[in-house]
């Protein structure tokens, strides 16, 4: 079975993808795999570092302005449309794929595409409760298009052919055990908050989980683990300006980026983060109640589609970024942690919506696809 991947620009496009093939090469090690991305892109590393082997087209999105750095940006992306095209054909001609799989990105719309036009059945996989655009465009030569929820489906073409089979999740989240990673961290019997806004960090999530901090740091009464990514070096000197030095608060773990996130989370009560398709389907994989904050700087607000998935089921509740203040965030939390009902009924229903056979289920598509 010869396979190729296209998909890139973000994480939430990447390692679906890798976790995809990595299953598929456990399954069948014969199988060859090929990826395509574009030069420049996170691809361009996290692929080579799992083991695949990678080629490049050069491709880029149309910026929504018309500033005169937008309309050069806009007419370099038309004359790129028309290359990546030309580009993808020589890879698919050079490596002769069984399939071609999409897990969306620019990357993926002229792989694709050619693919398709040269008769080779293509499937497409979209992480995110609201599809991104080149998905929809997708779709319609798409032999399935698999989902990783039932939301999703109403945004496509009513002929679009969906299957829902989930979004790909680590083993080590699956496996993960609460008292073992509580054991591990050495966290007491206090409830334990566990917050993060990607591994670069969220400025408005920084601002607002400062005074929780500061706040926990004074009175006790929460644990509290919080990642404040790359871009804000400064954030331990916030909380310390909210009344609350980290460096002798023993109930708070303050790092730029976590890097055990399994463990964190199984051993936590409570997660507050963005709502990133890949982050929910871990959350719901592990069962836990959390506070969700959408970044609305993504396209088509797909985030906040993300996040009504789960509130809609009754699995977390939402602060949409124009809303979010410290005090808000504050009584989110403490109306959650005093309710141990409601912090169950959350965990449940999160757990209901798993779907922690995703590989499995994707592998079974691929391979229907094919005979």
């Amino acid at each position: 079975m010869k396979i190729l991947f296209a998909g890139g620009g973000t994480a939430g496009h990447i390692n679906p993808a890798l976790a995809i093939a990595g299953f598929i090469r456990k399954k069948e090690p014969s199988a060859q795999i090929l990826f395509v991305g574009n030069r420049g892109g996170m691809e361009e590393t996290l692929v080579p570092k799992a083991g695949f082997n990678m080629e490049f087209i050069t491709i880029s999105g149309f910026r929504r302005s018309f500033k005169p750095s937008a309309v050069a940006h806009n007419v370099k992306t038309v004359h790129r449309t028309f290359a990546s095209s030309r580009e993808a054909k020589k890879i698919i001609e050079r490596f002769k794929p069984d399939i071609c799989v999409g897990t969306g990105g620019y990357v993926s719309g002229p792989v694709l595409r050619t693919a398709a036009k040269m008769g080779i059945p293509t499937v497409i996989h979209e992480q995110n409760a609201y599809p991104g655009v080149t998905n929809k465009m997708l779709a319609k030569d798409a032999k399935r298009v698999m989902l990783a929820v039932a939301d999703a489906q109403k945004h496509f073409d009513k002929n679009a052919r969906c299957v829902v089979t989930g979004n790909p999740v680590r083993s080590e989240i699956i496996e993960a055990d609460r008292e073992k990673a509580r054991r591990e961290l050495g966290v007491d019997e206090r409830p334990l908050v566990l917050s993060f806004g990607g591994s670069l960090g969220a400025q408005r999530i920084n601002e607002s989980v400062a005074a929780l901090l500061a706040r926990s740091g004074k009175d006790g009464a929460y644990q509290h683990i919080h990642g404040y990514g790359k871009y804000a070096p400064d954030f331990p000197e916030l909380v310390k300006e909210k009344g609350a030095d980290i460096r002798h608060c023993d109930n708070l773990d303050v790092r730029e980026y976590i890097d055990n996130m399994a463990t964190c989370m199984a051993a936590s009560d409570l997660v507050i983060s963005r709502a990133g398709a890949i982050t929910l389907s871990e959350i719901q994989a592990m069962g836990k109640p959390a506070v969700l904050i959408p970044s609305p700087n993504v396209a088509e607000n797909h985030q906040y589609h993300n996040a009504m998935a789960l509130v809609n089921n009754g699995a977390a509740q939402i602060i949409e970024e124009k809303d979010l203040t410290e005090e808000l965030l504050m009584e989110k939390v403490d109306s959650l942690l005093k309710n141990p009902d409601l912090l169950r009924e959350y965990s449940n229903n999160s757990r209901k919506m798993a779907i922690i056979d995703a590989n499995e289920r994707i592998y079974h598509v691929i391979k229907k696809v094919l005979n």
